[in-house]
């Protein structure tokens, strides 16, 4: 029997549209019985439109309803009726109205429910990946995989408009060395050849530089083999761009002005034109990380000075070492308890500190508890304790909390990570609150303790800072590089650099992260070789396209922002991937499995 095919959908019908006969579609999202009267709510992506069976409809029509259950998949028609006003649900959309119904055929039925679907599902995250297709359904799913579709559209609309061209870049890739492992393709053709999936388009976008496309993008899907997280998935997307003849200001002032136009297409929001920058020293000193939450203030203070002034010789000694001692006033919780301090600690332990240090200010201003007497009291400098609170901003019923070690990075990021949990666990991380900022002037190279050599910060084709070329080789710790970072409310959103167009610098930069001249042509020949042709001047960026959403979305986790995401153990509980292959394939792809030894 042919279905009765809608004419409107659930989100539109208003009192304007009462006396007109109708076809909804929909699911049954609920069932109320009220004494020989039925009330159905038919929802779809659109909306939820009320629906009636009146005391009089036919014998036949009341069967059909009593029959009903949550989600079943149903056709209605009817005619539409205003309700009174005293019975207008104002909570929805449709609420100034319902359906009379006159006829419901029933398209197909629905097993007893794993989960019920509302609002948002507060079911285990296994279970509702297992049955994603029921939980797309619930309205904040909805809701946020239609703000995904929007932003794209935007995007695409913003830099379209901006002369670039959309251009896609190859899936299957050569393997070269970009951070984390590449998913690999086995070659059916070139036994014991293998594709790689790209963990971005970074060569081939550079050689679309190469080729004369001077505004380049691509919303593009990205893989990289490494642990999930809740920031993080195997396959992922990103708005890839690229620009030739253009500087660092040049890619930043493009960036505010699309997240400025994205911002305020999708959720009617005006950003400010331009995002502070922060250099990343500035960055670590102030908020131990390089991704700084801007929400909320605490900033961290070194404290070194006075920790010399005081008896607390663990301080001296990290002072001593080459290290720091770093400090942060909490306002107003004097009145936290050592649990809660034991709490925050746990956070800086994670960081490698070995402990976090504390006072409290008494309603008198002195200082009290934990580490006071190395600061205040018989035999200590009398101005001390006074001098600290003066230049830490500290008062009556404040926490001050430290952190010392003989890295600096350790005092920082250790002290970050109690700024952080603080920022939290105080409600200060208002989700409908977006503070962006920039970091520049990133350090160009990282030292590898365990292999004793220099390695990429960033990757290998970024420009080091012109001031710093002719030291490159003979101090490469002190080199920045042309980086820049935009992090939005403690994640990093976007990274890009401009890039090394010059071959001869680009064997400079091979030489000094340990790849020689045959490695390099081996790795990344083709990107090489293309260089000798004339490259421009460019550079690029590749904001995350799962975080940007998830941020807006007022989410902690990109899962929730992709339509069928991996778990938090890289398997997609829904199809069971991965899954095992038979052995046919497996030998079309030359490809053995061998047991692991224990």
């Amino acid at each position: 029997m042919e279905y009765l095919k809608r004419t409107v959908t659930c989100g539109e019908l208003a009192v304007a549209d009462a006396g007109k006969s109708v076809v909804l579609n929909g699911w049954i999202h609920r069932h109320r019985d009220h004494g020989g009267i039925t009330f159905l709510n038919l929802r779809d992506r659109y909306g939820v439109t009320q629906v009636v069976i009146d005391a009089d409809a036919s014998a036949g029509l009341k069967a059909t309803a009593a029959e009903l259950k949550f989600e079943y998949c149903v056709a209605i028609s009817g005619r539409v009726r205003a309700r009174p006003d005293a019975m207008v649900n104002r909570d929805m959309g449709t609420g100034a109205i319902e359906v009379v119904a006159e006829g419901i055929q029933i398209l197909s039925r629905c097993e007893t429910l794993p989960f019920m679907i509302d609002e948002k599902s507060d079911a285990k995250e296994d279970l509702r990946l297992t049955h994603r297709y029921l939980d797309l359904r619930s309205f904040s799913m909805q809701r946020k995989l239609r703000l995904r579709h929007e932003v794209a559209f935007a995007v695409r609309e913003h830099l379209a408009g901006k002369g670039f061209f959309e251009i896609e870049t190859p899936t299957f890739i050569k393997s070269t060395p970009e951070g984390a492992r590449d998913y690999l393709v086995p070659s059916r053709l070139y036994p014991g050849k293998f594709y790689a999936l790209p963990q971005s388009p970074q060569l081939y976008k550079q050689i679309l530089m190469v080729s004369g496309f001077d505004k380049y993008f691509q919303l593009a899907r990205c893989y990289r083999d490494e642990d999930a997280r809740g920031d993080r998935q195997p396959e992922f997307t990103q708005i890839d761009i690229e620009m030739s003849f253009v500087k660092r200001d040049d890619i930043l002032a493009l960036v505010e002005g699309l997240m400025g136009h994205v911002f305020r297409k999708t959720l009617g929001l005006d950003l400010p034109p331009t995002f502070r920058r922060i250099a990343y020293d500035d960055s670590m000193e102030l908020y131990g990380n390089d991704k700084p939450d801007l929400r909320f203030g605490m900033e961290m203070s070194d404290i070194g000075s006075f920790a010399l002034r005081s008896t607390f010789q663990a301080f001296k000694e990290a002072i001593a070492a080459g290290g720091a001692v770093k400090a942060l006033v909490v306002k107003g919780k004097a009145d936290y308890s050592r649990k809660q301090i034991e709490e925050l600690e746990a956070s800086a332990k994670i960081f490698k500190a070995k402990g976090l240090a504390w006072m409290k200010v008494g309603a008198e201003g002195r200082l009290e508890g934990g580490a006071s007497k190395f600061f205040a009291g018989e035999g200590i400098d009398s101005t001390l304790a006074t001098d600290l609170l003066g230049a830490l901003g500290a008062g009556p019923g404040d926490l001050i909390l430290m952190v010392a070690d003989g890295k600096r990075k350790v005092a920082n990021q250790g002290l970050g990570a109690v700024r952080s949990k603080l920022g939290r666990d105080l409600g200060f991380c208002d989700p409908a609150c977006f503070e962006f900022a920039w970091i520049v002037d990133f350090p160009m190279f990282e030292y590898n303790e365990d292999e004793k050599r220099w390695e990429a910060a960033h990757h290998m084709f970024t420009m080091p800072q012109e001031k710093y070329h002719s030291t490159l080789e003979s101090d490469p710790g002190a080199v920045k590089g042309d980086l820049y970072d935009l992090v939005l409310n403690g994640f990093e959103l976007a990274s890009g650099s401009i890039r090394i167009h010059d071959p001869e610098l680009q064997k400079r930069i091979f030489s000094i992260v340990g790849f020689d001249a045959k490695d390099a042509e081996t790795k990344f020949g083709f990107l090489t070789e293309a260089f000798k042709y004339g490259p421009p001047p460019h550079g690029g960026i590749a904001p995350g396209l799962d975080r940007l959403v998830m941020l807006m979305a007022g989410e902690t986790s990109i899962k929730e922002v992709i339509a069928f995401p991996k778990n938090s153990f890289a398997v997609g509980p829904m199809d069971d991937s991965p899954n095992f292959v038979d052995a046919k394939q497996l030998e079309d792809l030359h490809i053995r499995i061998v047991e692991k030894k224990e």
